[in-house]
């Protein structure tokens, strides 16, 4: 039987406020990243065929996500409710579980990205992965801990105005790259390698589907937040509003800039390469306006990527998925034992920065990795109740057909990219996954109930065994971080 978090004591937020988690979310350090990110891996015309297929998978999410908001209006926090209703209480674990261990993961990105941008100013702090650089980032965790222990409202109020002021400088970057545009040097970047073939195509758009993905990162936010919406349509009009205007921004992000530098230039340049191509064409205070730009944004983002990854733990701990404590709110109706939890674990993954080579192409691509089974379980469960009707009684035959195939779309999407993250991002996320089987067997025996159904004790054991040959391979070194 599903379980739901008590709902009597949320307090509500508009569409508006909504939208402004989703794209807040969404708009972090990977969109000042994009131009060196795609020129690394592809041409212009590879970028235009990975938009429209990262739009469209991600685009059939959001309407899964719509949908079920509104048919299954009973069932909050939808990136583990929906895992959990569908496949049983192991895999609604595993869906809150890796989806909040992605965005710890996501979390020390954006902190690294923060201090490699301000390693413009101050010296010392290097790509963000010095001793200083991990310092500074340990001591703005727990300022922004003390921010949003105040209350959960005050918190989203103060992300609503740093993603409108964050979005601003982008706009800027567009406007001067389009009017700087050069068809030629576009001409020169349309195909990326010297094989001009459609295999040569295929494998350059499979390595920007990572890239992509993280970019994107964040389309759930207001499901996650559904308990706080004040009517369940707004879920649903702040998940599409949010993608589609952050779809827009990305694309056009991208594409400028082929026609601003060779492509061997993007691939080469530095972080935030964003400010590379806009310093071409104004010069050096376009580096600057850009390395101001990442760090407002990227404490946006952290902001509300903590915010939301404290309720990915709260409510499934309010509905028996998690350990009790971890339900645990203070008087402003902050979960406080999650955010304790996520900010502990932050500080943990901070320390891995200073071992791991270019940590923020390794953070990037593990936490995508460790968000996709999430995003393949949602798709999944939404195409489980098209095929058993459940939901759809007095809906038409067209409407069922027309939410099966969105859903289908969507769970496509999510296994190809599950291909494209590769086995060596897979196996160390399960070296995540695995360990949290111990929180579940926790929750378990807190309320006197079986462990596992036999489906899922196989799937654990599975699980375990990925977790142990990827302990091996890294051991021995085939793997490496």
């Amino acid at each position: 039987m599903s379980r739901v978090a008590d709902r009597g004591t949320a307090r509500t937020v508009s569409v508006l406020t909504l939208t402004g988690m989703v794209v807040g979310s969404m708009v972090g350090g990977g969109v000042f990243s994009l131009p060196s990110d795609f020129g690394a891996a592809t041409g212009a015309l590879g970028a235009v065929i990975a938009w429209v297929l990262a739009g469209l998978g991600m685009l059939m999410l959001a309407l899964v996500l719509q949908s079920l908001a509104v048919r299954r209006p009973d069932l909050d926090n939808g990136i583990y409710v929906y895992a959990e209703v569908g496949f049983g209480s192991y895999a609604g674990f595993n869906a809150a579980w890796g989806y909040w261990a992605g965005n710890v993961v996501g979390n020390v990105f954006y902190l690294t990205f923060v201090m490699a941008s301000l390693g413009a100013f101050v010296p010392g702090l290097g790509q963000g992965s010095t001793v200083l650089a991990v310092l500074l980032a340990s001591v703005l965790v727990w300022t922004l801990h003390v921010v949003i222990s105040r209350g959960v409202r005050q918190a989203a109020g103060i992300n609503r105005i740093v993603t409108a002021a964050k979005i601003v400088p982008i706009v800027v970057f567009v406007v001067i790259a389009a009017v700087s545009f050069d068809t030629g040097v576009l001409g020169d970047n349309l195909w990326g390698g010297e094989a001009h073939t459609a295999g040569a195509l295929f494998d350059q758009v499979r390595d920007t589907m990572l890239v992509t993905t993280f970019v994107f990162l964040g389309v759930e936010g207001a499901s996650v937040y559904s308990r706080m919406a004040r009517r369940r349509e707004d879920i649903g009009r702040a998940t599409v509003l949010g993608f589609c205007s952050t779809l827009a921004l990305f694309a056009s992000v991208t594409l400028v800039s082929y026609g601003v530098l060779p492509q061997h230039e993007l691939a080469e340049a530095r972080q935030p390469s964003m400010g590379v191509v806009l310093e071409s064409v104004v010069g050096e205070w376009g580096a600057t306006l850009i390395d101001v730009a990442v760090i407002v944004s990227v404490l946006g983002a952290y902001l509300a990527w903590t915010l939301l990854n404290a309720e990915v733990l709260y409510t499934p701990a309010r509905g028996g998925v998690l350990p009790r404590f971890l339900g645990r709110a203070n008087d402003t109706d902050t979960p406080v034992a999650a955010l304790v939890t996520t900010n502990i674990a932050v500080q943990l993954f901070l320390l891995l920065v200073l071992v791991v080579n270019d940590a923020l192409e390794f953070m990037l691509k593990l936490d995508t990795a460790l968000t996709l089974a999430p995003y393949l379980l949602v798709a999944a469960y939404a195409v489980k109740l098209t095929v058993t009707g459940q939901t759809y009684d007095d809906a038409s035959a067209r409407t069922r057909r027309r939410d099966r195939v969105g859903a289908v779309l969507a769970l496509v999407y999510a296994v190809f990219l599950l291909y494209a993250a590769g086995p060596r991002y897979l196996l160390l996320g399960c070296l995540i996954y695995a360990p949290g089987t111990l929180l579940y067997l926790w929750s378990r025996r807190e309320r006197g109930e079986p462990a596992f159904t036999r489906p899922e004790l196989l799937a654990c054991v599975l699980l375990w065994v990925a977790a142990a040959v990827g302990g091996v391979l890294l051991v021995t070194g085939v793997v490496h971080v």
